[in-house]
C-alpha cells in the first residue's frame, strides 16, 4: 500500500471517528524521539498517536540515512520527506483525476455518436 493510499484511508477513518466528538478537544500525549509532547486535538487519540509514530519513523529514517543527530535537523529532514510525500500524492491524485476526466470525455463522445446514429 502506498503512502497516499494509507493517508487517504487513515484520514477517512479519522473523520468518521472524530465526527462524534468534533467539538471536544483533548490533550493527547505522544512521544517522538524520546520527547513527550502534549498535542491538543479533536481527532481520535489513537489516530494522533499513529501520526506521531509516523513522524517518529520518518525521523528515524532521516537519522539512519545521514550524519545529522541534532533533533531539530532530524525534524526538518523528516518534515521535508513528509512534504515530498504530500506533494507526490497530490500530483498522483491530480493525474488520476485528469485520467478519469479524459475517460469520461471519451465515453460521452461515444454515447453522443451512438445516439446521433440512432436518431
Amino acid at each position: 500500500m502506498s503512502h497516499c493510499q494509507w493517508a487517504v484511508g487513515r484520514r477517512q477513518t479519522a473523520a468518521v471517528r472524530s465526527d462524534v466528538s468534533e467539538a471536544t478537544e483533548r490533550i493527547v500525549p505522544v512521544v517522538i524521539q524520546g520527547q513527550r509532547y502534549p498535542v491538543r486535538s479533536a481527532l481520535d487519540p489513537h489516530y494522533v498517536v499513529e501520526l506521531a509514530a509516523y513522524v517518529e519513523e520518518k525521523m528515524r529514517t532521516a537519522a539512519d540515512a545521514g550524519t545529522a543527530t541534532d533533533s531539530l535537523r532530524l525534524a526538518v529532514l523528516a518534515a521535508l520527506n513528509i512534504a515530498d510525500e504530500v506533494f507526490r500524492c497530490r500530483e498522483a491524485a491530480a493525474s488520476q483525476s485528469r485520467a478519469v476526466a479524459d475517460r469520461a470525455r471519451v465515453i460521452e463522445q461515444m454515447l453522443d455518436a451512438a445516439l446521433t446514429r440512432q436518431a
